[in-house]
């Protein structure tokens, strides 16, 4: 029998970071709970679950896995004696029931099993928030609703009702295993398994809380104010402790994460503390110099343009770009000028050019005529 991909049961990659896999595990575990899902395979599910998370969640499991074990089935390594599931290191199972990491521990002594009881932080979450580019750049305070995996105000986490608690499981005595003996071509071997009757958390709860079903946990419409610093960028993310989903055996909730999503301007292009913006101006201006308005995200501005300025010039104005995170003062704005050439002249216009294309000693054909309203136009205004 083809052994299981332990990393097809949690649904990730083979090159998965251990942050990932244990993210997953928390999703299918909480999925999978005989005790939230009454669906008849969810109790095989969610030991298949905790199987794969065993091997996956050790470094060295994990990597005893990759050498020794194979996804697609093949046998390799110390596999190949017998049928079975797959267990523990991932092998092809050794007769019924027992994995290679359980064999594999009995020789070179394993690293144990985690402790069911101990405190486990809460899943972290994440949050999607639209600035708009001003927002972006002085930052706001607003508030935020979400709905969260909380502490079941009922029971206070612990699952059961009100006036009882939980009690160590009678099968597992509280570790949250149970240890089988299963005779192999090597021996007799032990393994160790999820107990059926707690599902690995060492704990019964006899009279389950009415809120929560014994899960501890319940849904929660969670508001948090946040205040968004001045400068924050398109794609970066803010962290807010504390604001995840609630832990279990009295770990501490998870984080939540803020991921911003910044509406491009009309007007400007930013590149981190840096600001970009086009100024268009006539050619007289750029010929004789002027002094403009410029438009920046802390107000207008004066430039000074000098005379004789080409199209596709570049000013500095310090300090009017967007703030520094980590930082004291702001960027730069970069004003790139962009002279405008008339569409339409009316006769004195064309005359004046034509005027100063002479004097330049340029012979200028001029083959734009203008439309029939201008020509209507000159001759009115003659």
């Amino acid at each position: 029998m083809a052994q299981k991909d332990l990393y097809g049961v949690l649904g990730v990659s083979k090159d998965a970071s251990q942050d990932e896999i244990k993210k997953a595990y928390r999703k299918l575990s909480k999925k999978y709970h005989p005790d939230l899902n009454k669906a008849p395979d969810a109790a095989e599910k969610f030991k298949e679950v905790q199987d794969a998370y065993d091997v996956l969640g050790d470094k060295q499991k994990r990597q005893n896995y990759d050498q020794y074990g194979s996804a697609d089935g093949a046998q390799g390594g110390f596999g190949g004696f017998g049928g079975g599931q797959a267990g523990g290191f991932g092998g092809g199972g050794f007769g019924g029931g027992g994995g290679f990491d359980d064999i594999f521990n009995q020789f070179f002594g394993g690293g144990g099993q985690r402790n069911p009881n101990a405190p486990r932080p809460g899943r972290d979450l994440q949050y999607q928030m639209n600035l708009t580019f001003e927002e972006a750049i002085f930052g706001k305070k607003t508030k935020i609703t979400y709905t969260r995996e909380a502490q079941c105000h009922t029971c206070g986490g612990n699952g059961a009702k009100p006036g009882t608690s939980p009690v160590t499981c009678h099968q597992c005595g509280g570790s949250g295993y149970v240890t089988t003996v299963t005779n192999t071509p090597l021996g007799r071997m032990q393994s160790q398994q999820p107990c059926p009757v707690c599902h690995g958390t060492g704990q019964e709860i006899k009279e389950k809380c009415p809120t929560c079903g014994g899960s501890g946990h319940e849904e929660q419409r969670h508001e948090v104010e946040v205040t968004i610093p001045a400068g924050v960028d398109d794609g970066q993310q803010m962290r807010l402790q504390g604001q995840g989903e609630s832990g279990t055996n009295g770990g501490g909730y998870g984080d939540l994460f803020i991921i911003f999503q910044v509406t491009p301007s009309k007007d400007f292009r930013r590149d981190g503390t840096e600001i970009y913006f086009d100024q268009p101006i006539s050619f007289i201006q750029a010929a004789l110099g002027d002094d403009v308005q410029v438009k920046t995200v802390h107000g207008d501005v004066k430039l000074k343009v000098p005379a004789g300025t080409q199209g596709g010039t570049t000013f500095r104005l310090r300090g009017k770009g967007a703030p520094r995170l980590r930082g004291n003062g702001n960027g730069d704005e970069h004003v790139t000028v962009k002279v405008v050439t008339p569409k339409n002249l009316n006769k004195g216009q064309r005359d004046a050019l034509r005027a100063f294309a002479k004097a330049s000693g340029e012979n200028v054909s001029g083959t734009g005529k203008g439309n029939l309203f201008d020509k209507m136009r000159d001759k009115f205004n003659e």
